[in-house]
């Protein structure tokens, strides 16, 4: 049976870890694999795992022409610059409220994306993404590709971030679906699935064909091996906190 093992020092890494003012990106954080959205945004970057998904949802949308990428992978000289230039032109109140402080932001991470509805004269710090037409049916679809709305209304006290219509995460399947069906953010769902821990009952999801099964494991000083069946794939994704979040693929079932 092949093993996974787990080390301290990797919580940073993956796609479900939890980045803001509190926990803010490592700086000994692994580096990310990075390629461009789309061929026509070459400078815009993400993680290689979120472009393709994020690729494929909009073809299977023809939403090419009507959605576009804004912003999305920033290295903390990136960040440092926005939040000053924030600061400047639209005060403290504005960018304290929208403007993640350097370490602070998902867009370090590779795995945020900002998106816009294509119209002219795009706001790069605010851009437009109704909760309509297209930009909806994108909204409401993202999960099955792994995206979630990260920063949602009514839910600020919790993100400590206001609401971004715009502001799209990867988490990966089938987290993101989850995230949806319970109305979830991110901090609210890595606290959730502290409840299915590997010692005791796990998680277990039929979800567009496949079976889940999901377990968190604490971090310790020392290394942790975990057994991954053969029958199954195994991910792993640590949370930028204390531990990390196992997810295993079982063989396909019947949707």
């Amino acid at each position: 049976m092949k093993k996974i093992t787990l080390k301290k020092e990797n919580i940073t890494e993956g796609n479900l870890i939890l980045v803001n003012r509190s926990f803010p990106v490592s700086p000994g954080r692994k580096e990310v694999s990075l390629k461009p959205v789309r061929p026509d945004y070459p400078d815009i970057l993400l993680a290689k795992e979120a472009v393709e998904n994020l690729g494929k949802l909009l073809r299977d949308l023809e939403a090419e022409a009507q959605i576009v990428p804004v912003s999305g992978f920033r290295t903390r000289e990136d960040q440092e610059d926005i939040y000053r230039s924030s600061m400047e032109e639209n005060g403290k109140e504005y960018t304290v409220k929208y403007v993640a402080p350097p370490d602070g932001s998902e867009h370090q991470t590779g795995l945020a994306i900002d998106l816009a509805e294509n119209v002219p004269d795009i706001d790069f710090i605010a851009p437009e993404f109704p909760y309509t037409g297209i930009c909806q049916l994108f909204r409401q679809l993202a999960p099955r590709y792994g995206f979630v709305e990260r920063y949602q209304q009514r839910k600020e006290t919790i993100t400590g971030v206001a609401q971004e219509p715009w502001h799209f995460r990867y988490v990966g399947r089938p987290h993101a679906s989850l995230m949806q069906m319970h109305n979830f953010t991110l901090e609210e769902y890595l606290a959730y699935l502290k409840q299915f821990p590997y010692e005791g009952n796990h998680l277990f999801i039929d979800l567009h064909g496949k079976r889940y099964e999901i377990f968190t494991v604490q971090a310790g000083d020392e290394p942790v091996q975990i057994p991954c069946p053969e029958l199954c794939s195994c991910t792993v994704s640590g949370n930028n906190v204390d531990g990390f979040i196992i997810t295993m693929f079982w063989q396909n079932i019947i949707d």
